[in-house]
């Protein structure tokens, strides 16, 4: 996981969420693919997330599917619905594409109070930057913590959880392309 860095927290272009959404953590790294090719792979939510579809120890065994609405996740608007389990709990998110900026940026955010086990309401999205034939790819996640129960009184849970997935976001699509260059070679 050397290479992928933590960065510094958003400036003041989110300013005005960082009262309903006060956490932040993101990941960057150089993903070796054109800005593209990367915006391609991960405007699919299945693709960004696949580590959510995945048991893991992080989602306590369990894992996530997606519904989409018609556009699938991939324009201004659209609706991802996430469902499924960890530790045995329940869980289900809605989230809706606030920004779409094809090869270049995409945003999205939970709408209404996600049911969720260490995380409240979130703001997420990746930035790419194309740098020679290799593109910067930065993933992002503001977040609230839950609006109740025993997690609320844990922030650190939240926090190894939001890292952890930054980073898988991001450790992914350089694996991705990291392997498909290696097929083509």
């Amino acid at each position: 996981m050397s290479d992928v860095t933590p960065t510094e927290p958003l400036a003041a272009s989110f300013a005005g969420d960082l009262a309903c959404f006060p956490h932040h953590r993101d990941a960057t790294a150089l993903v070796p693919a054109p800005a593209r090719w990367v915006f391609e792979r991960l405007d699919d939510q299945t693709r960004l997330a696949e580590h959510m579809g995945r048991p893991s120890a992080m989602m306590g065994g369990g894992r996530m599917t997606y519904e989409f609405d018609g556009l699938r996740g991939q324009a201004v608007g659209s609706h991802i619905r996430m469902g499924g389990e960890a530790f045995g709990l329940r869980l289900f998110v809605d989230e809706v594409v606030t920004v779409r900026d094809p090869s270049r940026r995409k945003v999205w955010r939970t709408t209404g109070e996600p049911t969720l086990i260490i995380m409240g309401a979130y703001e997420m999205g990746f930035e790419i930057a194309e740098e020679g034939t290799n593109s910067r790819l930065r993933v992002w996640i503001d977040y609230a913590l839950p609006a109740g129960g025993w997690a609320r009184r844990v922030p650190g849970l939240a926090a190894l959880y939001a890292r952890w997935c930054v980073r898988r976001m991001v450790s992914d699509a350089v694996h991705h392309f990291t392997a498909a260059g290696a097929r083509a070679a």
